[in-house]
């Protein structure tokens, strides 16, 4: 994977594409992975739940909160040392690929909830080293006129992990029990950690980055530097807000079919999978390189077609919960399904954008932290304490009124994404790598 380099610059041109290709594919791969790891507990929440006769509110702490804080809080730190010129991003990268896998598997041992809580704490603390230092590897290695596009070929990894996660995560469980799905899913990680090790090197130790790349920024310039984007703040809000719908969503949809048309692990984990994960994969496709068409005729178009994403899904959202049939409310999901992911390939690049390269990683992480902290974190907990408040009146459809009102939030992100589009003329100071 190394190629020669012409003049000593950080340029991404300076990587040949069928290099780039090869990272940004084991990149892919590994968010893939990442995702199975995080998601699957919630198709296999209710089992569980059965098991170890937990309240909405324990597994909304469980499926959620218990993994973000540790992710979070761990995500920085990480993220500073892979800002650092003479840093290793792959083997960080694979340690914690490591790590979370191991983790994984470890929940499928636990033996009583405090366990359970333990290792998934482990998995969120295991996963915090990887999407900030993929991000900036991408951003290094590609030209800005493709870098929509290959951030929503990563980002793809969030539709396609969720769709194994619940389809796998599913069908073992019903076949196996919650247990052996963990398991199954979570070993393959050391394998794959030991692939990434050994066959990939950091551009920045490979010939194809510079030595003189600039020295990482003190913790306060980076922070005001992210401060003093106000495009950032919008698409930090709005990412938080639709984290917190997504995560939440997530969870309590895969219950709400359960709880509410009857279906198995396995029958949602086949529905709910296919149609989120393929039109996940559609909607971050189609985000990506519309963003690279509209964005570099005019930066401000960048946000338009997410920001629109989230209005349409709207109504079609509200269909969905309230459809007698669950055929139906599947068939009604598709179009969300799409919309939801239109923002993830845009709302990568322009952070990447906006700020000098030793300071993306630190962006990349600081976003990251706030839309798991308030997805992750409250998403499921919230959506599981409020269903266990509407119980009394609403019965075993309180998962249902929940998701019907949640749905009506997605006109935060939609404002938020188009006031950050009007700044961003102003403020794409760096979209070719170069501080």
């Amino acid at each position: 994977m190394t190629s020669v380099v012409k003049t000593p610059d950080t340029s991404p041109q300076a990587v040949m594409p069928g290099s780039a290709n090869g990272v940004l594919a084991l990149l892919t791969v590994i968010y893939v992975f990442n995702f199975i790891d995080r998601q699957i507990l919630n198709i296999l929440a209710e089992s569980i739940a059965n098991e170890l006769s937990l309240s909405d509110t324990q597994i909304g702490l469980m499926t959620g909160f218990a993994f973000a804080v540790f992710y979070t809080f761990l995500g920085i730190p990480l993220a500073r040392y892979a800002d650092r010129p003479g840093s290793d991003r792959i083997t960080l990268m694979a340690i914690c690929l490591a790590i979370w896998s191991a983790m994984t598997a470890a929940c499928g041992l636990a033996q009583n909830y405090g366990q359970l809580l333990l290792a998934r704490i482990g998995v969120g603390a295991g996963e915090a080293g990887c999407t900030p230092a993929a991000i900036s590897i991408i951003a290094d290695i590609y030209p800005k006129e493709r870098r929509s596009s290959a951030m929503g070929i990563y980002m793809m990894g969030v539709p396609i992990g969720s769709l194994f996660g619940l389809i796998a995560g599913g069908l073992l469980a019903d076949a196996f029990g919650w247990r052996v799905a963990l398991l199954v899913v979570g070993l393959p990680g050391i394998l794959l950690a030991l692939i990434l090790y050994f066959l990939v090197k950091d551009p920045r130790h490979n010939g194809v980055m510079s030595a003189a790349r600039p020295p990482t920024l003190p913790w306060r310039e980076a922070m005001r530097e992210l401060a003093s984007s106000r495009a950032f703040t919008l698409l930090v809000i709005a990412s938080s807000v639709n984290a917190f719908l997504g995560y939440g969503k997530g969870v309590w949809q895969i219950i709400f079919f359960m709880r509410s048309h009857g279906l198995s692990a396995g029958e949602v984990g086949l529905a709910i999978g296919l149609t989120t994960g393929l039109c996940g994969i559609i909607g971050s496709t189609i985000g990506g390189r519309m963003a690279d068409w509209l964005g570099t005729r005019n930066p401000a178009h960048y946000f338009i077609m997410p920001a629109v994403g989230f209005l349409v899904a709207i109504p079609f959202s509200l269909a969905a919960y309230t459809a007698s049939d669950w055929r139906v409310a599947i068939a009604l999901m598709i179009i969300p399904a799409i919309c939801g992911t239109l923002n993830y390939g845009p709302g990568m690049s322009v952070t990447q954008g906006i700020f000098r390269p030793q300071t993306r990683a630190t962006a990349t992480a600081v976003k990251l932290f706030f839309q798991t902290l308030v997805g992750l974190g409250l998403g499921p907990l919230l959506f599981g304490f409020i269903s266990d408040v509407l119980k009394p009146v609403a019965g075993p459809e309180s998962v249902r009124w929940v998701l019907m009102g949640s749905t009506l939030l997605g006109v935060i992100p939609a404002v938020m994404l188009w006031y950050a589009g009007l700044r961003l003329p102003r403020e794409l100071k760096h979209p070719d790598g170069h501080g």
